[in-house]
């Protein structure tokens, strides 16, 4: 049991020191840690995870984290994964907020921070791409193409239309309940 409970803390310590952008961009190294590296669930399992992580309000580093730690560990386990997401980057927070304030006139970090706006672009890329064998499998009954309907009336709604996103949430889990049995 300890450890699993250390591999959590390392899974999610080193995942969220390397990851740079915010919940959704560190995902795939979420997912590496969880599937890749440590095998606490497959593919499948990670992907269900993060589609039930994102019909729930907050932020997904800290449900999924929760998720896998509960999983492998039980409420242990899920105390340790979400403290080793939150921990690291909320002491870093607080020891650079003086020093970023002094430097965000600095042409450097300008430039670093327009430098690193690309690999977060890919690593989001990545995600989708990985993700989007489970979001659009075709399903049994009238309607196989049911999943890629839902994603264009979601994304009309919510780009075009400026709805809230949660009104998509919703209607996907109803959808899902009543057509994708």
């Amino acid at each position: 049991m300890l450890s699993k409970l250390w591999e959590l803390c390392i899974g999610f310590g080193r995942s969220t020191l390397m990851g740079y952008g915010g919940g959704p961009s560190i995902i795939p190294l979420y997912e590496h840690e969880a599937v890749g590296r440590f095998a606490w669930m497959n593919k499948e399992e990670f992907g269900q995870a993060l589609a039930f992580g994102n019909a729930l309000p907050g932020p997904i580093a800290t449900k999924l984290a929760a998720y896998i730690g509960f999983k492998v560990a039980g409420w242990l386990g899920a105390v340790v994964a979400v403290a080793a997401v939150v921990m690291p980057t909320a002491l870093l927070m607080v020891l650079l907020v003086g020093v970023m304030s002094k430097l965000s006139n600095n042409s450097i970090i300008r430039g670093m921070i327009k430098g690193i706006q690309p690999v977060i672009f890919v690593m989001l890329a990545m995600l989708a791409y990985d993700f989007i064998k489970y979001a659009f499998q075709p399903i049994d009954g009238p309607v196989k193409f049911l999943p890629f309907m839902i994603a264009a009336v979601y994304f009309i709604m919510v780009q075009y239309l400026g709805m809230n996103s949660v009104w998509g949430i919703l209607g996907g889990l109803l959808i899902g309940a009543l057509f994708m049995r």
